[in-house]
């Protein structure tokens, strides 16, 4: 499909630079069909059935931003990828440098007294970096001097803030990872969570590790032409078999973001069966995919030209997205990972 399909114009005073608070106090627009309607998050458990399982996505963000110095140059690195194939002892991943046209194999990045890393790889804005730390040593000295990797339309001149590092952060997250935020989960809380269970709703938790990957626009004039960044996800044993007895219970599968759908679509065989599941994977959903698990989609508003937006627009039509879109500009809804969000039933 031609990528301009998936275009829209988005005025700029609508992406939201902080969350609502609370978070559940954001406005939702509800799609079903034709119909729209105006609500709030807060609405959510009442627009929710007695045996649907909510589907939350545990995966944590990592404070993957990086500033140093190979020499006097400064160096940005955004960690977006782990690489399995380091040497013992040592971390790598892959991450987009600024300027990284400058670095060569062999150079030398110092970030702090206590973190430094090898230059053993470039392909066009994209390093690879060898720590000599890992595991358990390498995660602590990335917490002492990296930053949340705020997208690039979260404007902070100097970078993220202590409240962002609360911000940017589900009350579901438990496995580190993530190099975004599963941002329609950042609209949960304690006290909302506890009205949908209130309801008979189950929550079942799966794990995709978003990448940096998720900021960039659809560059190729077909989707076609498109290759999506893999992304590490599992669905264990017991998610998969509490989704399954909430289907054969007659409830929904309501996926709290466009990263807990991906994953359970991966994980999914084609007489929608859901198996337990390990590994990487790189689903691109456009308009003509055939979803084998998903009923209901709750996600926020996506960046035009996006993969986000072509995969909304799969599940609930195109059509029905561009009217959607539009009502919510019209109707100065807040756009992006700090903004508000919209309950999708799938199309028929």
């Amino acid at each position: 499909m031609k990528t301009a399909l998936f275009d829209f114009h988005l005025p700029p005073a609508l992406i939201a630079q902080e969350p609502a608070r609370p978070r559940d106090a954001a406005r939702m627009l509800v799609v079903d069909g034709a119909h729209l309607e105006d609500r709030g998050v807060g609405d959510l458990p009442a627009l929710l059935r007695r045996n649907d399982v909510l589907v939350v996505n545990d995966t944590r963000v990592l404070p993957a931003r990086l500033t140093g110095k190979r020499g006097a140059a400064k160096i940005e690195a955004t960690l977006h990828k782990r690489v399995g194939d380091a040497p013992e002892g040592d971390e790598e991943w892959l991450a987009f440098a600024r300027p990284a046209k400058r670095l060569k194999p062999g150079d030398r990045i110092e970030f702090a007294d206590d973190l430094a890393a090898e230059v053993v790889a470039r392909q066009g804005g994209e390093v690879r970096l060898r720590f000599a730390q890992a595991g358990a040593a390498f995660a602590r000295a990335l917490a002492r001097h990296g930053r949340m990797p705020l997208p690039p339309y979260v404007r902070r001149p100097g970078g993220a803030t202590a409240a962002d590092a609360r911000d940017y952060q589900t009350m579901f997250a438990e496995r580190d990872g993530a190099v975004a935020a599963p941002t329609a989960a950042l609209h949960f809380t304690p006290t909302l969570v506890a009205a949908i269970r209130a309801r008979g709703v189950g929550i079942a938790r799966v794990t995709l590790h978003v990448g940096a990957g998720t900021f960039l626009p659809v560059t190729a004039e077909d989707t076609e032409n498109h290759v999506m960044h893999a992304e590490w996800g599992e669905v264990t044993r017991e998610a998969a078999d509490a989704i399954g007895a909430a289907r054969r219970a007659g409830g929904r599968v309501v996926a709290a973001g466009t990263t807990a759908l991906r994953v359970l679509e991966s994980a999914a065989a084609d007489d929608g069966t859901l198996r337990p599941f390990r590994g990487e994977t790189a689903l691109f959903i456009t308009p003509g995919y055939r979803f084998k698990v998903v009923d209901v989609l709750l996600t926020n508003f996506h960046l035009p030209r996006s993969t986000l937006f072509m995969l909304v627009s799969a599940f609930a039509g195109l059509e029905t997205m561009q009217r959607a879109y539009a009502h919510a500009i019209a109707a100065r809804y807040r756009f992006y990972s700090y903004g508000d969000a919209c309950l999708l039933k799938r199309a028929a």
